[in-house]
């Protein structure tokens, strides 16, 4: 009877083998058990941005100064998904499940755009997105969008918020961004983010004039309304980020709801 050799060629190939499927079942198993707890701090951390664009929410705080945590905070907010070019509602869309990001690589739910009617360098802009509106005694509040658009070195995804007058910038962040720490990453900076309230959004024509200067205009001058400044040291990021304000607040991002609105308000 020949004897068994466990150090045989083929018996190591069959532990190495049971191993790694036993291993693969493990890590399938976990992966399973924590989606829902991922997919839970996800939208927190949605809700978190959104709130900290509307300056509902301290950088570094999981609750306001009243005390109400951030599901409580967000819950004021009316979440719709909003039919870009007509600047309507479209009910037919559910926003707990729609993703505009995803919509954007959908051919049958988005457009290709030129390079004159991209400056944001998005290159597909999506048919419809999602807008949270926060209203108070039943005017409103705050009105809070996604924008992204391309920063040095990647897309560069962010809330932009503006005030009840639908003119004055309340805050904007980002949450994904491959921009240089130190430089281009500064957007993250909170002094540099502070700045931002206050800034007029839209010129006497109607059009939106965000601009991420160097030097800035005398204070009090009609040109210093709509400046901000530049990050040091980061000429594409800075660029990046004026053109995508811009380009989400036109006529080709959230322009025409925001002009609906503001009829209807």
């Amino acid at each position: 009877m020949s004897s068994f050799d466990k150090d045989s060629l083929s018996n190591t190939f069959i532990v190495a083998i049971s191993i790694c499927l036993v291993c693969s079942i493990v890590v399938s198993g976990i992966a399973v058990a924590l989606k829902p707890t991922q997919q839970e701090n996800k939208l927190l951390d949605q809700k978190q941005n959104i709130l900290r664009a509307a300056g509902l929410l301290g950088q570094d705080s999981n609750v306001d100064e009243q005390g109400r945590d951030v599901d409580e905070l967000f819950a004021e907010f009316d979440v719709r998904v909003v039919d870009l070019d007509s600047g309507e509602y479209r009910d037919d869309l559910d926003p707990a499940t729609f993703d505009p990001i995803r919509a954007a690589k959908d051919p049958d739910m988005s457009q290709a755009l030129s390079d004159s009617e991209d400056p944001a360098t998005i290159r597909r802009r999506e048919n419809a997105s999602i807008v949270y509106l926060k209203r108070s005694e039943g005017e409103i509040d705050k009105v809070v969008i996604p924008v992204r658009g391309y920063g040095l070195w990647g897309t560069l995804f962010g809330y932009l918020a503006l005030d009840s007058d639908l003119q004055t910038i309340s805050g904007l962040g980002f949450y994904s961004h491959k921009e240089t720490p130190g430089l281009g990453g500064e957007v993250d900076n909170s002094s540099w983010k502070a700045t931002w309230p206050g800034t007029q959004l839209y010129n006497d024509q109607g059009e939106p004039d965000v601009r991420l200067v160097k030097r800035r205009s005398p204070e009090g001058s009609k040109a210093a309304q709509y400046e901000i400044d530049a990050l040091s040291g980061a000429t594409f990021t800075t660029r990046g980020v004026e053109n995508l304000v811009n380009f989400w607040t036109g006529e080709m991002g959230f322009g025409p709801y925001l002009k609906r609105l503001k009829a209807s308000a």
